[in-house]
């Protein structure tokens, strides 16, 4: 299973050195790989189905537990099966939906490791690979929204599409360490079977709303919806593949599958059906109002969602099988609405429902595809959505004692998305051809032929339920621990409570469609209500946090120097000062210090005066030349205590310093303008309170017993390890020989960095 993950990521390195080869026909081949993967991984339905789990573990980084760890169960097999299955169909289309682009290559290779990532994410059961494959879906989604990176819309709907869900993958983490923490392991099998009861845990609240946080960013949950209508920037096989089959169900996903560690307590349950209840209505409700189609499909997208997050709340068997059939049935049909948008947007120009219609006369095998895949979306019997639809008002029966607002919040979902799915699907094919369109004519094959397989599966699924009800759904509930539940997917259960709800939920839909006519001025109506909505408030948060983060900023990085250095000595002086208050004193012994010499006193002496002569004086070379006496007298210094190597290094150091100062303050002004007297009062004090706070920190150090461990360790094997003779060097260049490259590697970039800036000539109009 690791070649099947990587394989997407080879594609895309592949691509940066032959992809110029594939910009034409020849990228119709891609499709091979997605294609191979999905018949490699249908491969295990005979074992899956049978009740076997194929784990596979290969060693990443053992030291801290992190493996790469690939785990495929039901639940897992149901997502590769459709990333692969819906992904080899989107390659197919793309080849031509995109026929011509300059960067088709660059296109190819970002769906690829998007692909990668998400097999890479329902495969994992290493919590750290399960993080890594979580980000890099947001990172390739990211380049895959913001693709038409010169429209300032893509860049602003991949910002924030990525900072929402950036923000869910951190609280993922989070979450996830915490378990680990708790079951002692880093395998989500383990964790989950470990006997841990997680509910019970003093942290179960937190890891709760970590996890779930992390679900409703991702699947874009109320109030986090609004990431979902804007990603619609992106090109129509991203908006099918990632915003209706794959990414938005990673978060769907992770509740699912950790439904048997952290469901069946009032805290899940509950909140999962609140946010999903408001999810579905609010998306639905607002699906109404939208005339360009993919913004239709976007908000039916989100009230799908949402009702898979409903389902899982309400936690019973039924309505976990609801969940688990409900994936495959939007995947299906809401897949085949995008594609088949994608080819009229692609054919005539425009997805604006109110001036679409008759294209079914030029477009026969797309209106085909549309009309299947509507009607599957309504729930009309025999296709796959009327089972999906009728599972879930048995799991909202079955629900709890609120099980009738339930259910009536479930009819009026599904009516209104009806309503949407006839506005996508069928309306743009009825009618009398608009003569703005004349030339729109029979999509290329390539582009009919996705969508009308995926709508076939829409009736095939429907009439022949058995099909997946052993191969896919059964091991599904399995692995979310439902073990042993009877239950048949059929087509026809008899005349009974269910069934009058489907009826009611179609009569009512198609009267909607009859009577509710697709307005742009009702469009504009609920755009004056946008200022309530969740994405003015972030904006609103957005630019207040810009605003406070700007004057914060202004705040401390003033650009001068000596109030960056006031502020670090003033914070060292008050946190170490409040410890030696609070905690542990200072305790010098004065009678284990040597005694101070005449030699000491003397360039004490001149160390005083230097640096008086430094503060008062008003030339800066005078500055200059007195700070280079006070670093020659600490030369002197280690010269009598016997250190000759690091009198020369200062020696040198203060040398170069005084003659770089010297040549940079050469054609500045000659005296100083010196700061005011309160301003040299309050520097004073802090620079005396920090070196006395200073010399009693060394004083206290040299009180201390000495430990010779350190020091014995580096004479005896300076030179049997290193072959050094000088312990100092040996040292710096092999013990600590890392810690020396890093610090030269530094001196190199701020050299490289100063060298720019000597070099920088701007213009007039860039100075500000």
């Amino acid at each position: 299973m690791l070649i099947a993950v990587l394989l997407g990521f080879l594609c895309a390195l592949g691509l940066v050195f032959f992809g110029k080869f594939l910009k034409g026909k020849a990228s119709v081949l891609l499709a091979l790989v997605p294609g191979s993967l999905f018949v490699y991984f249908a491969g295990f339905i005979p074992r899956i189905s049978a009740g076997e789990t194929v784990t596979q573990v290969y060693e990443w980084v053992p030291s801290i537990g992190a493996n790469l760890t690939f785990h495929l169960d039901g639940l897992s097999l149901i997502f590769v099966l459709m990333i692969t299955g819906i992904g080899a169909l989107v390659f197919l289309y793309t080849s031509y939906y995109l026929k011509g682009d300059a960067h088709l290559d660059r296109f190819y290779g970002y769906i690829a490791m998007f692909m990668a990532a998400m097999l890479g994410l329902v495969l994992s059961d290493n919590v750290i690979s399960l993080f890594v494959f979580w980000e890099l879906t947001s990172i390739t989604s990211f380049f895959l929204i913001g693709y038409k990176n010169k429209d300032s819309g893509s860049r602003k709907a991949a910002l924030v599409a990525l900072t929402v869900t950036g923000v869910g993958g951190m609280l993922l983490f989070a979450g996830l360490l915490i378990m680990a923490a708790y079951s002692n392991t880093f395998s989500i099998q383990e964790m989950i079977n470990s006997g841990v009861v997680f509910p019970d845990a003093d942290w179960y609240l937190v890891i709760l709303v970590l996890i779930l946080g992390a679900a409703f960013t991702k699947s874009a949950q109320f109030p986090f919806h609004f990431w979902l209508p804007g990603a619609m920037k992106a090109p129509t096989p991203v908006s099918t593949y990632l915003h209706s089959a794959t990414m938005v169900k990673a978060g769907i996903y992770i509740l699912m599958r950790f439904t048997p560690a952290l469901g069946n307590t009032p805290e899940w349950n509950n909140t999962l059906m609140i946010v999903g209840g408001i999810t579905m209505l609010y998306a639905a409700f607002h699906a109404l109002f939208r005339t360009d189609m993919k913004s239709i499909l976007a908000y039916s997208t989100i009230a799908a969602l949402g009702i898979i997050v409903f389902l899982i709340g309400i936690g019973t068997e039924a309505a976990l099988i609801a969940a688990s059939v409900y994936i495959l049935v939007h995947a299906l049909y809401k897949a085949t609405l995008f594609l088949v948008t994608g080819i009229i947007d692609h054919e005539t120009g425009t997805r604006d429902v109110t001036r679409l219609a008759g294209l079914g006369k030029v477009m026969i095998p797309v209106a085909i595809a549309g009309f299947l895949a509507a009607l599957s979306n309504a729930g009309v019997p025999p296709f796959f959505g009327f089972i999906g639809k009728e599972l879930i008002y048995e799991a909202s029966l079955e629900g709890t004692n609120m099980s009738v607002w339930l259910t009536v919040a479930a009819v009026i979902t599904n009516i209104l998305l009806l309503y949407a799915g006839y506005l996508v699907g069928i309306k743009p094919f009825l009618g009398k051809p608009s003569p703005d369109f004349e030339k729109a004519g029979m999509p290329h094959p390539f582009l009919w032929i996705p969508p009308l397989l995926l709508a076939i599966l829409c009736i095939v699924f429907g009439i022949f339920p058995g099909l997946i009800e052993n191969a896919l759904i059964r091991p599904a509930i399995t692995a979310m621990g439902s073990v042993g539940y009877e239950f048949h997917l059929m087509l026809w259960h008899g005349f009974n409570t269910v069934l009058l709800l489907s009826a009611v939920t179609i009569a009512i839909g198609v009267v909607l469609c009859y009577f509710l006519l697709p307005s742009s001025r009702a469009e504009a109506g609920i755009a004056k209500l946008e200022w309530t909505s969740p994405i003015s408030l972030f904006g609103r948060f957005y630019t207040f946090f810009t605003r406070f983060a700007l004057s914060w900023t202004r705040f401390f990085q003033n650009d001068y120097l000596r109030y960056y250095i006031l502020t670090i000595m003033t914070f060292l002086v008050l946190l170490i000062g409040f410890n030696l208050l609070t905690g542990t004193h200072l305790y010098v012994d004065f009678y284990s210090l040597s005694d101070v010499t005449l030699y000491e006193m003397a360039i004490l002496g001149i160390m005083v005066v230097a640096i008086g002569f430094t503060v008062f004086t008003q030339s800066r070379l005078a500055a200059v030349a007195s700070m280079g006496v006070v670093g020659y007298a600490i030369c002197l210094l280690f010269v009598f205590y016997s250190a000759p190597d690091l009198a020369m290094t200062q020696f040198a150091i203060d040398t170069l310093t005084v003659i770089l100062f010297v040549l940079v303050l050469y054609r500045l002004p000659k005296y100083l303008k010196l700061s005011d007297l309160r301003s040299r009062i309050r520097d004073g004090v802090l620079a005396i309170s920090f070196g006395l706070l200073i010399t009693l920190l060394a004083l206290e150090v040299l009180s201390e017993p000495v430990n010779r461990e350190t020091t014995k360790f580096y004479a005896s094997n300076a030179y049997l390890m290193a072959k050094g003779k000088n312990v100092v060097n040996v040292i710096l260049v092999d013990f600590r020989g890392i810690d020396t490259l890093v610090e030269i590697s530094v001196l190199v970039v701020a050299a490289v960095g100063v060298f720019g800036l000597l070099k920088l000539h701007l213009k007039k109009s860039e100075i500000q």
